[in-house]
């Protein structure tokens, strides 16, 4: 920034969907304001950030070997691609093999004359610290949530004990962070999911060790909506690591409007999309449930039939994402709703569905991106949380900032939910008083996301202090 020689800035995802795309819309960012980034990743997952940065001349991409594995491991390089969750703690041990040739890419820079400023890494590459350590590179590091989910999660690891003696619907306080919600036993998915002494619970406690140790802290969320939590975030580090908001990052890309003619031709280039083309067909704005649980969650076939059962009994027109590969619809289901619902079995442009204006609500499993796509887009949500930090996200769409209902009071549930809730829950949300209350909460929520990714909003100023504070303190050490 004001250099001969651009700034340089290494950016190393983890190798999950939900996790790489906003570092990919980050990466953008940097690079509009003149950076060099580098972004760091394996064979396998380099053709999909490929066709994502390749228009950024100032992006390039390290590809480093995988490590050779054998057994059902063997050739997944995502996340997404596991053959099951209980690999999923094996697969992040198998990461940490990436370190060798990590750091032969950072030497290189080095002799290169380019070396970087910062390295901006994920929670799941804790090993990151060290490597960045022996070569004087701050780290700074993502979650890929809020910053109050975040500080939920760490100061929870400091109360595992107190937690677990605690029944699921009861309250749980933490001195250090007063939360606008309640918390309870049931919302800890991850102490029933990955109990203690669990790899993934050492997994977890190892990499947070290194997070607090951290030089910073990268959050894709606004201050808006976090302000009051920033600071308890950041005293939990022991670097005095600054929390920067720099989102919602998916607002780097270009999306149609809302308020846009939803019939009016894509400028450039786009093919046809089917679910766009079928919204268009639809009579009335906002009147479409578009349904998705992200990328990765499992849901039960028996769960499945349930969910297709309460939305024939609500009659409301939707999009469902259907992610199973095996799960048969109930006998005469497809037929009976086709005339209202549209099925989708593989990968769809949601934030272009959730920005159509015959999209009027969103069923969601809560992770943190799939909140900002639909808080983003002014899109209320029915929040079904089913692992990680999602119930804390489900608290603050729904109990704070209202603008989305809850499917359950409990987070936790071991039981499947039935349709004739699930049918209620979606009239509620879809025609009902709490729903018109919190779509209007959400038009609120979109229109402060923007305002913070604006020129001179406050995710547009963090990101600059970001850089300029990277910059001096690599003009000074020089």
């Amino acid at each position: 920034m004001g250099s001969a020689t651009p700034l340089h800035v290494v950016v190393f995802p983890f190798m999950a969907q939900g996790h790489t795309l906003p570092m990919l819309d980050l990466s953008k960012l940097l690079a509009c304001r003149g950076l060099k980034v580098t972004i760091i990743t394996t064979p396998a997952n380099f053709p999909g950030i490929h066709s994502k940065v390749s228009k950024n001349p100032e992006i390039s991409i390290s590809v480093i070997p995988f490590p050779r594995v054998e057994g059902p491991l063997e050739g997944v390089e995502n996340t997404v691609d596991l053959p099951s969750e209980d690999l999923r703690a094996p697969f992040i041990e198998v990461i940490k093999k990436l370190k060798e040739p990590f750091e032969e890419i950072l030497r290189g820079m080095f002799e290169a004359g380019c070396p970087p400023i910062g390295v901006i890494s994920d929670f799941f590459l804790g090993w990151t610290l060290d490597s960045c350590n022996s070569f004087g590179i701050p780290r700074i590091v993502t979650y890929g949530m809020s910053a109050l989910s975040q500080a939920i999660l760490i100061i929870s690891g400091f109360h595992t004990p107190y937690i677990l003696a605690s029944l699921p619907e009861d309250p749980v306080q933490f001195p250090e962070l007063p939360t606008p919600f309640q918390v309870t036993r049931a919302d800890f998915l991850h102490l029933k999911h990955d109990p203690r002494g669990s790899l993934m619970s050492s997994i977890i406690q190892e990499f947070t060790e290194a997070d607090l140790k951290s030089w910073g802290l990268l959050v894709n969320s606004f201050e808006d909506i976090e302000r009051e939590h920033i600071a308890a975030l950041e005293s939990l580090y022991s670097t005095e690591a600054k929390a920067w908001c720099v989102g919602p990052l998916l607002l780097c890309n270009p999306i149609k409007e809302k308020e846009e003619d939803a019939n009016e031709p894509q400028a450039g280039n786009q093919t046809s999309d089917p679910c766009i083309e079928w919204l268009n067909k639809q009579i009335g704005y906002e009147t479409v449930l578009y349904i998705s649980f992200g990328s990765e969650a499992h849901v039960s076939d028996e769960q499945l039939d349930e969910i297709a059962l309460g939305l024939e009994m609500a009659m409301h027109p939707f999009i469902w994402v259907v992610k199973s590969r095996n799960w048969v619809a109930p006998e005469g289901w497809e037929e009976r709703v086709k005339e209202r619902g549209l099925i989708v079995r593989g990968w769809v442009e949601q934030c272009r569905i959730l920005a159509h204006p015959k999209t009027g609500g969103f069923l969601s499993h809560c992770g943190w991106n799939s909140v900002l796509e639909g808080l983003s887009m002014g899109v209320p949500l029915l929040a079904w949380p089913m692992a990680a930090e999602q119930p804390f996200n489900a608290k603050i769409v729904a109990d704070w900032l209202g603008a989305g209902i809850r499917i359950l009071e409990l987070s936790e549930c071991s039981q499947t939910i039935g349709s004739e809730i699930i049918c209620d829950k979606i009239k509620e949300l879809m025609e009902g008083e709490k729903g018109r209350k919190a779509r209007a909460r959400a038009q609120e929520v979109k229109r402060m996301a923007r305002q913070a990714m604006k020129k001179g909003g406050s995710s547009d100023r963090n990101l600059n202090e970001l850089i300029e504070s990277l910059a001096r303190r690599r003009k000074h050490i020089t």
